[in-house]
């Protein structure tokens, strides 16, 4: 009789047993898949609140004196509005989410305000970001401050007039116990026209890389070849946050699938370990009958490969529907991008029959080398 009716045989009779193997690997691939697709939701997650930290770098003009821009939250010198396409566009600058502004202090309504344009953020290459982190302001529209519109009664959908130009109140804007609280925001190009200064801008704000190391100093190189007009400066508060959260989500999944491929293992092996214990004299009468050693260890390890192969198309199916059914609940903002990952089906039924296999082998090999005689009169 061939390896292949012997294994149909013998898992028509041994169904129950068969099962829960099938139910000890199906659940490690379900647990594998599922914290390894929440774990990549979690770092994208994380990825987006530490974005949503804001802007780690400055760029000025050169000639910027720094103790008076951290003083008053603005360059006095200023630079041409194109350096932030320069920038942009260059292939060997380590950051993003590039965002040039016009910044001065005004007086409006009795109080001083920090006046301030934006353009729409250019990200690597200079392509417009689909993501943006900062405000997006149509031309004509303004964002004001919380103290401001608190103290002057200014509503959303309210018209202001701004050193002559007229705003749409567009959003009142969130107490943020900073400079913010008493800023007004408008496109660059109106800033430009209130502040009668055409095509400049006094600082690119943008998002550098998290990577560890010395930082600042390969961006300053990177910078003076791109744009050696300008000098930048890292808000290393914000970057230090956003890298040390990201490695510490990064360690955190992997030291969990570790876990879970461990003991994946070590279940599959145990269940191994005592279907072969128990049937004992079953190895021992069928060697007694002629069959040979390698057809019974075959009929083993087949029967862990064939498991092994049907848990895990059984527990990626699982693992992906508890991550689609988990991921909104635990991810707010980017529970949209929360998909399949397909490759991971082709890894599960690569990798979970050969751990079936590994784990059924010592005790198959135990169990087939015995003495036929020590078995049955044992038995």
């Amino acid at each position: 009789m061939s390896v292949a009716a012997l294994l149909f045989k013998e898992i028509r009779f041994r169904w129950l047993s068969f099962l829960l193997g099938l139910f000890a690997v199906a659940a490690a691939v379900t647990l594998f898949v599922a914290l390894l697709s929440l774990e990549r939701a979690s770092e994208d997650e994380t990825r987006r609140l530490m974005r949503d930290l804001g802007f780690n770098l400055v760029i000025v003009p050169k000639d910027t004196n720094m103790e008076d821009f951290w003083a008053s939250d603005f360059a006095d010198k200023e630079m041409p509005e194109e350096y932030v396409e320069r920038v942009a566009n260059a292939k060997n600058v380590s950051a993003e989410h590039y965002v040039a502004m016009l910044r001065k202090r005004v007086a409006w309504r009795g109080k001083q305000v920090l006046l301030t344009g934006v353009l729409p953020e250019l990200g690597a290459l200079g392509k417009k970001k689909k993501s943006p982190m900062g405000f997006q302001i149509p031309p004509g529209s303004a964002y004001v401050g919380y103290e401001l519109w608190r103290s002057l009664g200014i509503s959303d959908g309210d018209t202001v007039e701004v050193l002559g130009k007229r705003l749409k109140v567009v959003h009142c804007m969130f107490e943020s116990g900073s400079k913010d609280d008493i800023s007004l925001y408008a496109h660059l190009h109106d800033v430009q026209a209130m502040l009668g200064k055409p095509g400049r801008i006094n600082t690119i704000q943008a998002l550098g890389c998290m990577c560890y190391g010395e930082r600042l100093p390969v961006l300053r190189q990177q910078l003076n070849e791109a744009l050696p007009e300008a000098k930048v400066s890292e808000m290393s508060a914000i970057a230090e946050a956003r890298l040390e959260t990201r490695h510490m989500v990064a360690q955190y999944g992997g030291l969990i699938l570790l876990i879970v491929l461990i003991v994946g293992t070590l279940w599959v092996a145990v269940l191994s370990f005592l279907n072969v214990r128990e049937r004992e004299q079953e190895i021992g009468i069928l060697r007694a009958l002629g069959i040979r050693s390698g057809q019974i260890a075959s009929l083993f390890l087949w029967r862990a490969v064939l498991t092994g192969l049907v848990g895990a198309v059984v527990g990626f199916a699982a693992g992906t529907m508890l991550c689609l059914q988990l991921g909104p609940g635990l991810f707010k903002i980017t529970h949209a991008k929360i998909a399949p990952l397909y490759p991971l089906l082709g890894w599960s039924v690569l990798v979970a029959p050969l751990v079936a296999a590994a784990a059924s082998f010592l005790p198959t090999m135990a169990a087939v080398t015995q003495d036929p005689a020590v078995t049955l009169v044992r038995e």
